[in-house]
């Protein structure tokens, strides 16, 4: 299914920017969409950027402090435990 996209996940990283992953749209303050080019974008937290909305790594420069997502929100854990539940399942509905 090449032409199907993956649902957005953000994922905030510790002391750094949001990643986001997936089929998402930018749109900016005036409610004008544009197009990042790629599927994954890091964006700005720390507000310090010279590229906004997107990181540039001065959060490194000024000492930005912000935990990361619990583990447990993080996609590949949440797929990985679902994964394990099915596998456990043990053939519960035939």
């Amino acid at each position: 299914m090449p032409d199907e996209r993956e649902p957005a996940t953000i994922t905030p990283y510790r002391d750094g920017p949001l990643v986001v992953r997936g089929d998402f749209r930018l749109v900016d303050a005036d409610g004008v969409e544009f197009d990042p080019g790629r599927d994954v974008v890091a964006l700005c937290r720390c507000g310090k950027s010279g590229l906004k909305p997107f990181c540039d790594g001065s959060h490194k420069r000024t000492g930005f402090s912000a935990p990361s997502a619990p583990r447990s929100d993080r996609p590949s854990q949440r797929l990985a435990a679902l994964e394990q539940a099915s596998d456990g399942d043990g053939g519960a509905g035939a």
